[in-house]
């Protein structure tokens, strides 16, 4: 076996731009709720990562994992409700290389785009989106 040796690609330095989307997999706010399971996240980002290439547009691409979030809420008696709900969570870095010359913003719009179109279709009104150093909520208000 040759000994393989690796070097620094021209033009892939650059400053961190890790983000996250996660979006449930439990359709509307009541146990009996459909729950989807992740490789229908997977299917549709990869559908959305393929139409903008296809377009010529830039696309983010990322790892997907399965996870359950915990919560718990105060209730008008003075007792305490607590659930917790399947998620989905794709995580990924907006890489230099490839994405380096687009500005924050742009990065920012694709994943509104991209979590739109995983809520839409995992019947979800809320999406969590986390990109570098920010956090923000997405909701589509019904319900």
């Amino acid at each position: 076996m040759s000994k393989r040796v690796y070097r620094l690609v021209d033009g892939s330095r650059g400053p961190r731009r890790d983000f996250r989307i996660t979006v449930g997999l439990r359709e509307g706010w009541e146990a009996e709720g459909r729950v989807y399971d992740v490789s229908e996240a997977v299917r549709c980002a990869h559908a959305w990562m393929r139409r903008r290439v296809e377009a010529g547009q830039p696309a983010l691409s990322g790892m997907f994992t399965r996870g359950e979030v915990t919560y718990a809420w105060p209730k008008d008696d003075g007792t305490v409700g607590s659930d917790r709900e399947p998620v989905a969570i794709l995580t990924g870095e907006a890489v230099h290389a490839y994405l380096g010359g687009l500005p924050d913003a742009h990065i920012e719009a694709m994943l509104n785009e991209l979590a739109g179109e995983l809520g839409a279709a995992l019947g979800q009104e809320r999406l969590y989106v986390a990109f570098c150093d920010k956090t923000w909520i997405l909701d589509c208000g019904e319900g």
